[in-house]
């Protein structure tokens, strides 16, 4: 008993880098990357375009409890994707604004590392962000324009507030308020 003591303590004393974040990273990451190897980068987006949906829903719910409103406005959806993002560790900031398209950077991934190569993890981003604008505004189309799963620096993400026949020339999903 006392050999198996003084192995638990040896093990607990460890420098490792293992937690719950990095390890959710991970796995999410791993389910990516399984689902893009196993039915293509197209399907593994469609799965996680369900889960990224239905996790926008419950963002978008979350904020209007907290700002105890029924909807929000352009300006306020601006900020909630932005707090959101940064509230998991995110580093995203507002490029552009206006009736037609928020523009929004990103400098720092949530998903850090894990994300480099999984292109598929950045639908989860587009589902939630288009889930909150269309709920709230009626329509969103978003266009991930650069990500850092695709190798830039940085992440560019267009969200357009109004269908256009110029926004159809666009890569993105559209979304609609339910």
């Amino acid at each position: 008993m006392i050999q198996t003591s003084l192995l638990d303590d040896e093990i607990k004393s460890l420098e490792l880098p293992i937690e719950r974040d990095q390890f959710l990273r991970t796995i999410i990451r791993e389910l990516a990357g399984t689902l893009q190897d196993v039915v293509g980068i197209e399907e593994a987006a469609g799965f996680l375009n369900v889960v990224g949906y239905r996790t926008g829903q419950h963002v978008n719910q979350i904020y209007h409890n907290g700002l105890q409103l029924s909807n929000l406005s352009r300006e306020q959806v601006t900020a909630v994707l932005v707090d959101w993002k940064r509230r998991i560790q995110g580093d995203f900031y507002v490029i552009e604004e206006s009736d037609e398209k928020i523009v929004l950077g990103n400098r720092r991934c949530p998903f850090a590392e894990q994300v480099e190569g999984r292109e598929a993890m950045c639908v989860m981003t587009s589902n939630i962000f288009g889930a909150i604008a269309a709920d709230n505004l009626g329509y969103a189309r978003v266009e991930l324009k650069d990500t850092i799963a695709r190798g830039a620096k940085e992440c560019t993400v267009i969200i357009h507030l109004k269908p256009s026949e110029e926004v159809e020339e666009f890569a993105g999903q559209e979304y609609f308020k339910i």
